[in-house]
């Protein structure tokens, strides 16, 4: 019996998978996508969309805290956090029905069931089905990584996954990794009362991000009675009666409830390639692919957090477009991984996009920076919210004027609403004197980047 063909075979419904189908589907391509739980992926159900449903709900807390420094009084809030996951699960539902009924709309057949690829376009199904497409593309997103000593339970020891599925925080907790999601996580659940520990390996929070930046937040943290151990590995965790014991660095320990494990995510290519699929696998277990995101057999593509890119998902979004458009034969501008925008929603909030710099600097650019800090900008301070700064980093040039802007790094409030003006001058190698040019709103928070920027012309007005 001869199975079924699409134009396009897509295994994995997460951002990269679901972005590919509605894309092609508006061009005209037959869509398959095989989903073994729900479209959305890890972002929608286990991810970006809940992780950041809880830390609005943190944000609401301090707000409701810090009302009477605007006149209002009200009881001490607390915190009935099975109402949180309650609201987050809603937001969850919603935005996947939504999905579903979008994909629906633009007849994407999708399937619920594991899938393999065979090869020659032949994708095998759990349920012993097997269909074919012109073209395939590989999009089986991640799973959160472990370490020895660290065995998942799901109760005490526990990763992200566990994390958003919480009714009831622990009253202490320790977070193994100081990246993005550790961080985010530390954010939420010290803002809701928890005793939050960091232990990171690397010298640094936020590996990666501009140190001005990450001096923002670890002072914040500071601040807020997060404890931050960074040059530290662990060493092993004992399991108690109630909670377990965390050992690290220097002959260090830390009794907690619970322990989460956050030092990153993994390709999950378990079951998805067959041994004459033709796909080649790195070392670190990520597919290998080109700049249009073809892997090593023709026709067959991989994109997102399978692939050896920023695990974000607007750059899983970005490749399921350059991955469509070379199945269309069209003209295709591979993305640029250098300048991609990143945000990270700590309290305060982190957005950059270029390079640091650092960076910079090591990669032979002689550089003009100016920063401003939130401090001195209006709209923060009518919100009460002034911690932070916009730092620009230009390339000098031989006549000591700023050409083009190499980098834009945020820490503040909104800053991740705020980061699409310096995504475009980043991306389009804009000058300042070219973002000069641009009447920056008054009083918003947004206009700390244009008084950054005009600074960098030599005629700052607030800026010096």
């Amino acid at each position: 019996m001869e199975s079924q063909l699409f134009d396009v075979v897509i295994i994995g419904g997460g951002p990269g998978g679901y972005g590919a189908a509605l894309y092609g589907a508006s061009a005209g391509l037959s869509i398959a996508v095989v989903e073994k739980d729900k479209v959305g992926g890890t972002c929608l159900h286990r991810g970006c969309i809940p992780a950041k449903e809880f830390l609005e709900s943190a944000a609401v807390y301090r707000t409701v805290e810090n009302a009477k420094e605007f006149g209002i009084t009200s009881s001490t809030p607390s915190i009935d956090f099975s109402v949180t996951q309650d609201r987050k699960q809603k937001v969850v539902e919603q935005l996947w029905r939504g999905l579903s009924g979008l994909m629906k709309g633009r007849k994407i057949e999708i399937i619920e069931a594991t899938a393999t690829y065979v090869s020659d376009g032949n994708v095998k199904l759990s349920n012993g089905e097997t269909i074919s497409g012109t073209n395939v593309i590989l999009a089986s997103g991640s799973v959160p990584r472990t370490i020895p000593g660290f065995e998942i339970d799901g109760e005490v020891i526990i990763t992200s996954d566990e994390v958003l599925s919480m009714t009831k925080l622990p009253s202490s907790v320790a977070i193994i990794g100081g990246g993005a999601i550790g961080c985010e996580f530390a954010s939420m659940m010290s803002d809701l009362g928890v005793n939050v520990t960091i232990i990171e390996a690397l010298p640094t929070l936020l590996a990666g991000c501009d140190k001005d930046v990450v001096d923002v937040v670890a002072r914040s943290f500071r601040k807020r009675g997060i404890s931050t151990y960074t040059g530290a590995f662990v060493h092993g965790c004992k399991r108690e009666e109630y909670g377990a014991t965390v050992y690290f660095g220097d002959e260090q320990s830390v009794h907690v409830d619970a322990v989460i494990m956050s030092i990153g995510r993994k390709p999950y290519i378990d079951g998805l390639l067959g041994p004459d699929s033709g796909v080649s696998i790195d070392e670190k277990g990520f597919v290998q692919v080109n700049s249009t995101m073809e892997t090593t057999a023709p026709g067959v593509f991989a994109i997102g957090d399978l692939v050896a890119s920023p695990a974000l998902a607007h750059v899983g979004f970005a490749e399921a477009i350059v991955a469509v458009k070379k199945i269309l034969g069209e003209l295709v501008v591979p993305v640029d991984y250098l300048n991609v925008p990143w945000c990270i929603y700590t309290h305060p909030e982190v957005a950059f996009v270029g390079l640091t710099e650092e960076a910079a600097k090591n990669a032979g650019y002689e550089i003009v920076v100016k920063k401003d800090p939130f401090g001195g900008n209006s709209r923060a301070r009518i919100i009460g919210e002034t911690e932070g700064l916009v730092k620009v980093i230009a390339e000098k040039l031989p006549n000591g004027r700023a050409g083009k802007i190499l980098g834009v790094h945020m820490a503040g409030p909104w800053v991740t609403e705020q980061l699409g003006a310096g995504y475009l001058a980043v991306n389009w190698e804009a000058t300042p004197e070219d973002v000069a040019q641009f009447i920056q709103p008054h009083p918003t928070l947004s206009e700390a980047f244009g008084e950054t920027v005009l600074a960098l012309t030599g005629r700052g007005l607030h800026v010096g």
